[in-house]
């Protein structure tokens, strides 16, 4: 764990405490989520999903708390550092088709439906108004 990010951390967490707000209210202010700044309040940046997102929440806190995120990013270059290596995401076509083959087969079904209903009722027009004489 970082020095440096558990002091900003603690930093944000003394403010959070001096502010009277929990976690759940500052949740709710800042739409940031609530183990997300556990994770700030405690120095574990690397909980993120990368460091852009981060950044991003920890300028956006310090803001809320009335800090100057962008300063504290720039006087503390070197906590924001993520060791975290990039996630590799190994999805792609063949994924989608797996989780979309299960009713892939009825897709047409309610358009289907919909025609033969439409179909019925304007033949029944059809049939009704020929009854009443208007053809």
């Amino acid at each position: 764990m970082n020095v440096e990010m558990k002091n900003i951390g603690n930093l944000f967490k003394d403010k959070r405490k001096e502010m009277n707000l929990s976690l759940k209210e500052v949740e709710n202010a800042t739409s940031i989520r609530m183990n997300y700044l556990q994770a700030i309040e405690e120095g574990q940046i690397d909980k993120f999903l990368s460091a852009v997102y981060a950044l991003g929440f920890i300028k956006q806190y310090a803001s809320f708390l009335g800090f100057d995120g962008e300063r504290i990013v720039k006087e503390n270059e070197q906590a924001f550092k993520l060791t975290k290596e990039k996630q590799d995401f190994s999805y792609g076509i063949g994924t989608l088709e797996v989780r979309n083959s299960s009713h892939g087969n009825m897709k047409w079904f309610p358009n289907a439906l919909w025609i033969i209903v439409g179909g019925v009722v304007l033949i029944s027009a059809w049939f009704f108004a020929k009854f009443l004489g208007v053809f």
